[in-house]
């Protein structure tokens, strides 16, 4: 890879798939991301260099130094304790974290609970506030059949319409933090870097501006 670019890692899958249309409207061609077949990184995407990684990888690359910039969304950001610079919000990928559960399910039991859930530190932070302590199963796979199954007594996840925890006869009993696609940056790059990075921001920024004004009209 060209060290004199600006390295960017992009969250692959569902983020992926979103951010790219706002690139570029932004004016950055992706016709390498889009025709990627199995490839994993860009670098000639003119004056970027694009990796393709999972979500918590994005961040062990801005730890690391390996990136300039990531793009991932606030979930990942807070359950792994991000430390880098946030610079924007790309207001894409738009859920929210649910506290769900079977219909006889009761949030006010004293009894202490069982909950399932990919993002156990942000569920404990969330019954923390609460003054519950209860027993956190980490999922990996379907949180939706811990309730089902009585794996647990609730589960704490990620929805963008609710329409899977309805599909599968669960029920929403509160809302949590909302979660969006987020761009960062590594702290040293910044100040090595602040022109490319904030005219990538201002671009960005632009992009997004026009997209929310074309949906008034």
């Amino acid at each position: 890879m060209n060290k004199n670019r600006i390295k960017i890692a992009l969250t692959k899958g569902r983020v992926e798939k979103q951010v790219v249309p706002l690139l570029e409207r932004a004016g950055i061609n992706c016709d390498q991301i889009r025709q990627k077949k199995r490839r994993l990184i860009f670098d000639s995407v003119q004056p970027y260099e694009f990796i393709l990684a999972k979500g918590p990888d994005v961040t062990t690359f801005l730890e690391r130094g390996a990136a300039d910039i990531g793009i991932v969304g606030s979930d990942i950001l807070v359950e792994h304790h991000s430390t880098q610079y946030e610079l924007l919000d790309l207001k894409t990928g738009q859920c929210q974290f649910v506290l769900a559960s079977t219909k006889d399910f009761d949030p006010d039991e004293p009894k202490r609970k069982i909950i399932g859930t990919k993002y156990p530190n942000i569920t404990k932070k969330y019954f923390d506030s609460l003054g519950q302590d209860v027993e956190i199963i980490k999922i990996e796979g379907s949180v939706e059949l811990a309730p089902l199954t009585g794996l647990a007594d609730a589960i704490v996840d990620i929805t963008e319409t609710g329409t899977t925890i309805k599909e599968n006869n669960l029920k929403i009993y509160n809302y949590l933090d909302k979660v969006s696609t987020r761009l960062v940056v590594n702290r040293m790059s910044l100040k090595q870097h602040p022109e490319e990075i904030y005219s990538l921001v201002d671009k960005l920024e632009g992009a997004i501006k026009n997209e929310n004004l074309s949906k008034e009209y």
